[in-house]
């Protein structure tokens, strides 16, 4: 009696349904085949190219696509674009997916705690986090990139710091909803710990907008680390990102088209997807739909 009046009310089919609506979302399904491909792309085509990112040919120089072995063309330096589109999707990508995962435990924990304990533990956390949210993000994360060494560790750091906020809220909210069920009610009556309810109670049944804040995280850092690489404030040359790739293309636009519509269409192609699949995940996590 005991062990099943603690449990949290789980419905057994409710990963198959979830597993069945995502499926049933041809965007999602769609953005997470281009995920797929993009990062295998990334990480392993380059040992794949005939050329390195960091290799030089002057003779090469403003090669157009598709000349000879150089499928995406060369840029001002006589560097295959290619070798360095790819290289520059693993940076960026790694970049996101570490911003994305110290965003998300950030705001996690913070918003567990928040919408957990409440009362002026709650306020004042909330308040912090909404401090944080009326400061334009775009300008710290601009002052923050010019006054710290623009490693792809501080940069990911960076990126972190300004978008935890949205988790917080968005986890404080759910579980606010989730403490006063009868699972939660249940394991106050047993003795049992507020750690133990927060992380092995509360938390798990508070996942799926966990889960979707998760995708759409990974696309906004991807926008964020390019757009700070793009200002010279990111990722620096030599190494490739998306992000210099297009500030570097910058004087050529009307010469050399090429240089900036490549890495453009690698951003746009995986912002979307990542969207997409949020969108799908949103949409599969909704338990509004399993009720009866």
């Amino acid at each position: 009696m005991t062990a099943v009046a603690t449990q949290p009310v789980r419905h057994g089919w409710w990963r198959s349904r979830a597993v069945q609506r995502f499926a049933n979302h041809r965007l999602a399904l769609l953005g997470l085949g281009m995920i797929a491909i993009l990062t295998l792309a990334c990480f392993v085509g380059p040992f794949f190219l005939p050329h390195g990112p960091l290799w030089i040919d002057l003779g090469v120089r403003f090669s157009p696509p598709m000349t000879d072995d150089y499928y995406f063309g060369t840029d001002p330096l006589g560097r295959d674009i290619a070798a360095r589109l790819l290289m520059a999707g693993s940076v960026s990508l790694t970049v996101a997916f570490a911003a994305m995962i110290m965003s998300i435990v950030l705001g996690t924990l913070v918003g567990l705690l928040a919408g957990y304990r409440g009362g002026w533990v709650g306020a004042v956390l909330m308040r912090t986090v909404d401090g944080f949210l009326a400061f334009p993000s775009i300008f710290l994360l601009l002052a923050l990139a010019a006054a710290l060494k623009p490693t792809p560790m501080m940069v990911t750091v960076i990126i972190a710091v300004t978008g935890w906020m949205e988790v917080a809220r968005i986890v404080e909210a759910e579980v606010r909803s989730l403490r006063e069920r009868e699972f939660v009610q249940a394991g106050r009556m047993l003795g049992l710990s507020g750690a133990h309810i927060m992380f092995r109670e509360i938390l798990p049944n508070a996942m799926g907008p966990i889960i979707v804040a998760a995708t759409l995280t990974i696309a906004r850092a991807i926008l964020l680390e390019a757009y700070i690489s793009f200002l010279g404030y990111g990722i620096q040359p030599p190494l490739p990102s998306w992000g210099n790739m297009l500030g570097g293309a910058q004087q050529y636009l009307a010469s050399a088209p090429w240089l900036a519509i490549i890495p453009g269409l690698a951003i746009t192609i995986a912002v979307t997807s990542f969207n997409f699949v949020g969108d799908g995940l949103r949409d599969a996590l909704d338990v509004r739909d399993d009720r009866v």
